[in-house]
């Protein structure tokens, strides 16, 4: 996801001690094969940075829509390409202290939420770019999956990582094996996070699911970030807008892609398969901004196509700034910017998008 850079040593203090840091997002069902099922009920999660200090507790969510999380991001460590961590400075035991990440997730369970995990994301670096070796690999994404007991994870592949094919090859081919490798009872789902421009997919982010659907890893689906266009957005063209544009190129795209690959998929199938994660309030683009009329309809846009998931970046944002937060010039990691209660924008986003992610 685009965001300002994280502060790695600095520990995110939950009100009541403890930090917390997790995201929300994905789970999916059906795969690539024209076998597979679709999902039997969208889903809504919203990230949260593990590593950005912050007040929000993901154990204690401001509202039901927020119960669903996706921790991010594990990247490779900086002092191992093979060993994963969070934001590339926090090992699974020192999160677990530092962020109380893994007593955290237990009572969020408990209380019956869900989390899934994210590898990526636009800082650091996705393990499948450093751990060349693929039994290596294959053990490090299988570690963090035993350690935090998820059935679904998300792969946030973008800026010089969705630049790497071989990366892409390689990560594709892991992820392969390690569904395989799941019991058919317990299936391993996959969500592929990527840019997007009001066209749909870029060039890499294509090319990017076709190595998944030639490695035949069966995908969830595919979650497009539909966030900071840029001088893609036309001139008087809303953030909403933009955002239905992105969609309709996306699933246009995957239409094509699914049918290269002898799937040939309805457009409900197609839909299903299709996520969709704006950040919410001020954007990183200056002049863009997602407001809650924007979420409202958004919303209303991804029921009436049948959208399998909707997430936002980020849980930690979703409350208004306070004094010392507010500048539109320089958006917060912890704050929208925007006038609203606490987890107004996950309510309002994912209202009616209940089905579980794992």
């Amino acid at each position: 996801m685009h965001r300002r850079a994280a502060h790695p040593g600095s520990p995110v203090l939950g009100a009541g001690g403890g930090m917390l840091a997790v995201s929300l997002a994905l789970v999916g069902c059906a795969g690539h094969s024209s076998a597979q099922e679709v999902a039997d009920a969208p889903w809504f999660a919203g990230y949260v940075d593990v590593t950005v200090p912050s007040t929000y507790e993901v154990d204690r969510p401001p509202t039901p829509e927020a119960a669903k999380a996706v921790l991010s991001f594990i990247v490779a460590s900086e002092e191992d390409a093979c060993e994963p961590s969070w934001g590339g400075t926090y090992s699974f035991d020192r999160a677990g202290t530092a962020f109380q990440l893994d007593d955290r997730l237990a009572r969020l369970r408990n209380r019956g939420g869900e989390a899934v995990v994210s590898f990526g994301g636009q800082r650091g670096d996705e393990l499948a770019t450093t751990c060349t070796d693929p039994e290596e690999l294959a053990g490090a994404y299988r570690s963090v999956l035993e350690r935090y007991r998820v059935g679904t994870i998300d792969l946030d592949i973008e800026g010089d990582d969705l630049d790497d094919s071989s990366a892409g090859e390689r990560r594709a081919e892991v992820i392969a094996r390690l569904q395989r490798e799941r019991d058919s009872g317990d299936p391993l789902q996959v969500w592929v996070t990527l840019p997007a421009t009001p066209d749909g997919l870029t060039e890499r982010g294509r090319v990017a699911v076709t190595q998944m659907l030639d490695a035949d890893v069966e995908l969830a689906g595919v979650n497009i970030m539909t966030m900071n266009y840029s001088s893609s957005r036309k001139a008087g063209q809303t953030m909403f807008e933009a955002s239905v544009q992105a969609a309709e190129g996306t699933h246009r795209q995957l239409s094509d892609i699914y049918g290269r690959h002898g799937d040939a998929l309805d457009a409900e199938q197609v839909w299903n398969r299709v996520g969709l994660t704006p950040m919410i309030g001020v954007n990183d683009v200056p002049g863009e901004v997602f407001d809650l009329a924007a979420a409202q309809a958004l919303n209303e846009f991804a029921a009436s196509r049948g959208i399998g998931r909707i997430s936002l970046w980020s849980l930690n944002r979703d409350r208004a700034c306070g004094p010392a937060e507010s500048d539109a010039a320089r958006p917060s990691n912890t704050c929208s910017g925007m006038n609203q209660a606490p987890g107004d924008f996950s309510g309002t986003l994912g209202a009616g998008f209940s089905g579980s992610i794992n």
